[in-house]
């Protein structure tokens, strides 16, 4: 896969040509991340989404060996991270913004959220989130874009570098 990049003002296109690189990727964002913040995965079903969220809930938690099974049958699933506590979604299985509520979307917004699938929120879609959208590119690779967060992805760069 040929190395790309795309800088703009609000958003960043990145290839990514392995699941390894997908993980650094996450590794590289997980640092950013602090209390009222939300990432939001999109892309379609085998895109790389849960990789992604595996890869920055262990680095986030300092614990590269870090259990962190999907949460598409319990919706939802909490770590505790240094500096942050971080709510894992996945909204696969949700009807729509409604359901929510008894899953503590308003109390985990107040920690960090990393939601899977989240056309799902409807109207509670935060305005101010990280958005890490995912397309397939070949038989392994990712194509990447991210948009958010205009002043903090600087540290992306980084990433890209090491790429």
């Amino acid at each position: 896969m040929r190395r790309m990049r795309v800088w703009t003002e609000t958003r960043v296109v990145l290839a990514l040509p392995t699941l390894a690189a997908t993980e650094r990727l996450a590794a590289a964002l997980a640092p950013l991340i602090g209390p009222g913040d939300a990432i939001l995965l999109e892309g379609v079903l085998g895109a790389g989404k849960t990789a992604f969220a595996r890869a920055l809930l262990r680095t986030a938690c300092a614990d590269a060996a870090l259990e962190v099974p999907s949460p598409s049958f319990t919706l939802v699933q909490t770590y505790a991270a240094p500096g942050v506590t971080l709510h894992h979604y996945d909204l696969w299985r949700l009807d729509g913004p409604s359901a929510l509520a008894e899953l503590g979307w308003e109390e985990a917004r107040r920690d960090a959220v990393l939601v899977e699938w989240p056309d799902r929120l409807g109207m509670l879609r935060p305005a101010d989130a990280l958005t890490v959208h995912f397309a397939l590119a070949g038989e392994t690779g990712r194509l990447v874009v991210l948009s958010g967060w205009e002043t903090r992805l600087r540290g992306v760069k980084e990433f890209e570098r090491n790429q």
